[in-house]
């Protein structure tokens, strides 16, 4: 099976419609979404519908902290900006959309995949898998094979030995890498609507059960448009800009 890893979309129509693209002439034949799906972008009830759309149809999706922060309301920790975003987008929502956001799981189980936004030490608190310790962290707190997290906006993979030595990957655009049966790995597919590694072109990760191999992949959107509708909206102008700058 290919099952295209998809996360952090925040709310951007454009990068996503490329990314769904992509995936499809590269047959991609499940979708694993790994939360956030609103937050800083324009266009949350699209994505949300869009989203829920592939659910229905078998897909799986996870909430990110953004989801619940706009599901629940939940602002009272956040700088005003962040609690304007929030409050902006729920109000763009339906009740039905925002009724998906809250039932959204923290973790889903595919047989030896397991899918999380933050990690799968403590799902909901949020927490960041920053590098090889947290990484290894996360994998000694399941016995899943393969592990797949969201929430870090720069695409990333790590693996532990069966001796716990642990090791990470930056990928390559388009390169197939092996996943050997001997080690267990951590999958950031890195972001579809906001990456931050320097680079504005939309991230995601393909899957190949089969072949037992992952390859990151890099996507050109219309970030202009995706900007403006941003400035547009009234949201504040650095969300625009930073897609420019892949930040």
């Amino acid at each position: 099976m290919k099952l295209a890893l998809i996360t952090d979309i925040h709310a951007n129509r454009e990068a996503l419609e490329a990314v769904l693209a992509h995936a499809r002439a590269r047959g991609f034949e499940q979708i694993a979404f790994l939360g956030d799906f609103v937050g800083y972008g324009a266009d949350p009830a699209w994505v949300l519908q869009t989203v829920a759309e592939h659910v229905q149809l078998g897909a799986w999706a996870v909430q990110g902290n953004h989801d619940a922060a706009v599901a629940q309301l939940s602002v009272e920790n956040m700088v005003p900006e962040a609690r304007a975003v929030v409050t902006w987008t729920r109000a763009q929502l339906t009740p039905e959309q925002i009724g998906f956001l809250a039932q959204l799981p923290l973790t889903q189980r595919d047989g030896p995949r397991l899918l999380v936004h933050a990690n799968p030490w403590a799902p909901g608190q949020w927490d960041y898998v920053s590098g090889r310790s947290d990484a290894a962290r996360s994998l000694m707190a399941t016995n899943a094979q393969l592990v797949v997290c969201g929430h870090m906006h720069d695409p990333k993979l790590y693996h532990l030995t069966g001796t716990g030595k642990g090791g990470e990957f930056v990928p390559v655009d388009g390169v197939a890498i092996p996943l050997s049966v001997q080690r267990r790995w951590l999958v950031i597919p890195g972001a579809v609507g906001q990456p931050r590694d320097g680079n504005p072109a939309a991230c995601y990760a393909m899957l190949d059960t089969e072949g037992a191999s992952i390859t990151y992949w890099r996507v050109p959107y219309d970030v202009e448009t995706a900007a403006q509708k941003i400035i547009a909206a009234g949201l504040p102008e650095r969300f625009a800009t930073r897609l420019h700058l892949g930040q």
